[in-house]
């Protein structure tokens, strides 16, 4: 319409599509033709190659297919019923309820009949949540500002950014992702991460990688990509957390800057490899039988199994 105001979708949509072309199949030396996409990256796809550079080779250049697994169906699942309970949540419904009656209405909205165990963990948990926030006169931090939010941003990284990785150039990139739930707390955000496997002490480090990815997502995202995702873009992230419902762990807390640090080490790293046409296997016995690539990768083949 001339002459009217350009609404939020709108701004949105110009942004995105005024963004450079963005792959995995990308071509460092095509970086100056303009026409040419750049590196896309994800928190996923940071994460494969973070565990073996050659399952990053086979799931993201080469895009091998993969089976899936019941792992996958029932991260699947989980993540829809979570999405649709934070949308269909009603706070002035359940604010009048008693405990049980909280529960109850929690459980409603986790139909999650192959998965009850963990239907029931995530329906205590969030009953939990909300008569505290409700005690503590903090229903409006109870549901998300965000609920699956798709985020894109592009980021420079700098040639000197990984001593151990120097670059032939500064390039810029694309980061991409959908983070689960973002909620407000004390005046900032809190991304927030829900996983449908067991807790393990270990997997701290790579939470922590995971959500400083989302950090930087979130604020190096324009200020239109922000708002259309119920953002202030003058707000920053200060917290972040997940929970693993099977193992009924939560965890929060303030940002670690040197998690940041180690986030842009390892994209800095991605992009050596490309330059270097390197993807190295990464041979774990533990693991590697159980990557859907074990019958075509080297590292897997019979002569190295000692």
């Amino acid at each position: 319409m001339i002459g009217g105001n350009i609404s939020n979708d709108e701004k949105y949509n110009a942004v995105i599509s005024s963004m450079q072309d963005f792959t995995y199949d990308w071509k460092p030396e095509n970086y100056e033709d303009p026409s040419m996409p750049i590196l896309k990256i994800t928190k996923s796809s940071l994460g494969t190659f973070q565990w073996c550079q050659k399952k990053y080779d086979f799931s993201y250049i080469q895009r091998l297919p993969q089976d899936q697994t019941d792992a996958m169906l029932k991260g699947t699942i989980c993540h829809t019923t979570r999405e649709n309970f934070f949308n269909d949540f009603d706070i002035k419904k359940a604010e009048s309820m008693n405990a049980d009656e909280v529960f109850e209405y929690c459980q409603s909205l986790h139909p999650i009949d192959d998965y009850l165990d963990i239907s029931m963990t995530q329906s205590a948990f969030e009953a939990e949540r909300f008569i505290e926030a409700r005690a503590e006169d903090k229903l409006d931090e109870y549901l998300p500002v965000c609920n699956e939010g798709k985020f894109d941003a592009n980021i420079t990284i700098d040639k000197d950014t990984n001593p151990k990785y120097p670059l032939r150039r500064d390039y810029v990139i694309h980061i991409q992702g959908i983070i689960d739930r973002i909620f407000e707390v004390d005046g900032g955000y809190l991304p927030f991460e829900y996983k449908t496997g067991p807790w393990k002490d270990y997997k701290k480090t790579m939470m922590r990688k995971e959500m400083a990815f989302y950090q930087l997502l979130i604020e190096n995202s324009p200020d239109e990509v922000l708002i259309k995702n119920g953002l202030d873009p003058e707000k920053k992230v200060t917290h972040w957390g997940w929970y693993y419902p099977v193992s009924n762990y939560v965890f929060s807390q303030k940002v670690a800057k040197r998690t940041m640090t180690s986030v842009m080490n390892h994209i800095a790293h991605l992009i050596w490899s490309y330059e270097n046409s390197q993807f190295p296997a990464k041979f774990f016995y533990k693991t590697c039988s159980f990557c859907s690539f074990f019958g075509i990768c080297d590292a897997a083949q019979e002569d190295t199994w000692v």
